[in-house]
């Protein structure tokens, strides 16, 4: 029964997370919002979306290693797996100062996240600071947009106002049963298992969430949209700091385990630098990056679990 749960809860949050992006791309191009930003904020952050509820239902049903780990193991998911798969299926362009702009922000929001981890506990002021910092950098975005070439978002989008709003309701509904199922499977599976609860939240949950990225990603690569596919992955990884953790940690204050400062914290950290040294230093993220980027992955799930 638990598996059903964790399957339910996956396929919630996967087509939750899709209806939810559809109905907000199609609400956004009728305000004329520019591409780029639609892909920084519109779907960076609705694809996220999963992750906000899923981290802030574990939280308060006292599980609050799931709740981290599906933060910091989504950031590092998003880079390595992500990123890693979008740049196989076809070469990631880096084009304009706008990414680079919005990758040094996540930069930040990582390192940010050193003297809160440090605390043993994320409180509400913690939250506070991070939301705070969430709302700066939407204001920042949106009266700076960048210089960035003009790329079409080539993704589906209701015909109408309305159609677009049903589609964004019925995708918070169908994510919100979805993050239940999910944390419910997950839970049980760990505690049956003897997993712990932190591995479960960095891997099994964190890609769960992180499943409506890895459509968005995939699709703008096969479609030539490399704006879309790394702008996708930039701003949910801003979100998942700042606005994720910022309000759950302002609904209730979260435990920090000692592994997460001093393990995975890090590789987010590490992995977060790599992106921006690419982003700084190369015009295209090729396959062979690709590769090298997924294989790190793969190495991270390993040693996560011991």
């Amino acid at each position: 029964m638990d598996y059903l749960f964790l399957i339910a809860g996956l396929l919630g949050l996967f087509f939750g997370g899709e209806a939810l992006v559809r109905g907000s791309v199609g609400i956004a191009r009728r305000m004329a919002i520019p591409p780029l930003l639609i892909g920084l904020t519109v779907v960076g952050f609705g694809t996220s979306t999963p992750e906000l509820l899923v981290s802030v239902d574990a939280a308060w049903r006292g599980v609050p290693d799931i709740a981290l780990g599906n933060i910091v193991g989504s950031n590092i998911a998003n880079i390595l797996l992500i990123i890693g798969l979008s740049a196989l299926v076809w070469p990631i362009k880096i084009q304009g100062a706008t990414l680079r702009r919005d990758t040094a922000v996540m930069m930040v929001a990582a390192l940010v996240l050193i003297p809160m981890f440090a605390m043993a506990q994320m409180g509400r002021i913690s939250g506070l600071v991070l939301v705070a910092g969430l709302i700066g950098y939407l204001v920042w975005a949106y009266r700076q947009p960048g210089d960035a070439e003009p790329e079409d978002v080539d993704l589906p989008a209701p015909a109408s106002t309305l159609v677009s709003v049903l589609w964004v309701i019925g995708g918070l509904i169908a994510l919100m049963a979805g993050a239940r199922f999910l944390v419910d499977g997950a839970v049980n599976i760990a505690r049956g298992y003897g997993i712990s609860e932190a591995f479960i939240g960095l891997t099994i949950v964190a890609v769960g969430t992180s499943l409506p990225e890895l459509a968005t990603s995939l699709i703008a690569a096969l479609r030539r949209q490399s704006e879309i596919a790394i702008g996708n992955i930039v701003g949910s990884n801003i979100f998942n700091v700042l606005g994720i953790l910022g309000v759950t940690a302002l609904i209730t204050p979260i435990p920090v385990a000692s592994r997460f400062l001093t393990f995975d914290l890090p590789v987010m950290i590490g992995v977060s630098l790599v992106l921006t040294a690419l982003l700084l230093t190369r015009p295209v993220i090729g396959r062979g990056f690709g590769a090298v980027m997924l294989a790190g992955y793969v190495a991270y799930v390993v040693a996560a679990q011991g």
